[in-house]
């Protein structure tokens, strides 16, 4: 049984994670034996937990909510795009350390060019400043986009995140601050990183803000952005693509092998 690799999930909740549902279809497709369990913890039994879990042969293993930042903290050695977003939610084990690296935002661009957006010299509004935007602000630089405006309700949050990340993005991205209120102009894309539709909080965007594509990073809720996006006529998706691409991106990492991220779309 030992060529049987042993992957997991851990969060608290976890009973909602579709992570196993995807690591099983992506195995499959590419003829790969593995398990893959979710694993409840405490915040207390975190730590133990995550050490006990490698100490018996797990190859790999996601962190969800409420953990990945504890998940960063405990790492030996952490990707660039871990040290961006200070969070971590792929975990694995070589040589005795703990390795972390977050892959939301390579999710993200992942499943942009999946449908077809550009993102190369794209001009991005990001709406929110919480850990969904600074896991995600890295690789879409990576990714090409030549300005990148972080919009909140809170400036100082948005412009202290300008702050932190500027130094690990390269000078081609510029990187800026805005109030929500005060949005204006012609973007290429708009994404949705706040929790309005996780809350059911309304969105209101002006109505002079000009875009092309609309991503909500939630998915599987009403969202006022996604109604504000189709009501306009702009090309929109919510965030089923992001969460597939995120689990394919952690997949090849532990697995060596990536999977098509639109052949399983049809999952949601």
């Amino acid at each position: 049984m030992s060529h049987i690799k042993k992957f997991a999930v851990i969060g608290n909740p976890i009973e909602q994670s579709r992570s196993p549902e995807l690591h099983q279809a992506f195995a499959k497709k590419e003829n790969i034996s593995l398990t893959y369990d979710k694993i409840y913890a405490e915040k207390s039994e975190f730590k133990s937990m995550v050490y006990d879990f490698f100490t018996h042969h797990g190859v790999g293993m996601n962190v969800t909510v409420p953990f990945k930042e504890d998940a960063f903290a405990l790492c030996d050695v952490l990707s660039d795009r871990a040290q961006a977003a200070k969070a971590v939610n792929t975990l694995w084990s070589k040589d005795g350390l703990i390795y972390g690296d977050n892959t939301d935002g390579q999710g993200l661009v992942d499943a942009i060019h999946a449908l077809g957006w550009p993102l190369a010299h794209a001009k991005i509004l990001i709406l929110g400043a919480g850990g969904a935007t600074r896991g995600v602000v890295l690789p879409l630089a990576q990714a090409g986009a030549t300005q990148i405006v972080i919009a909140n309700r809170t400036y100082a949050r948005a412009a202290q995140l300008v702050c932190d990340l500027k130094a690990l993005i390269t000078p081609s991205t510029i990187l800026t601050a805005c109030p929500i209120d005060q949005i204006s102009g012609q973007y290429d894309l708009v994404i949705n990183a706040t929790s309005a539709s996780l809350s059911g909080d309304t969105l209101t965007l002006p109505k002079d803000l000009q875009f092309n594509y609309a991503y909500e990073m939630a998915y599987g809720k009403a969202s006022s952005f996604l109604t504000h996006a189709q009501q306009r006529g702009i090309a929109y998706s919510d965030g089923f693509g992001m969460l597939v691409g995120q689990a394919i991106v952690s997949f090849e990492i532990w697995n060596g092998c990536k999977p098509k991220l639109t052949d399983f779309l049809d999952l949601k």
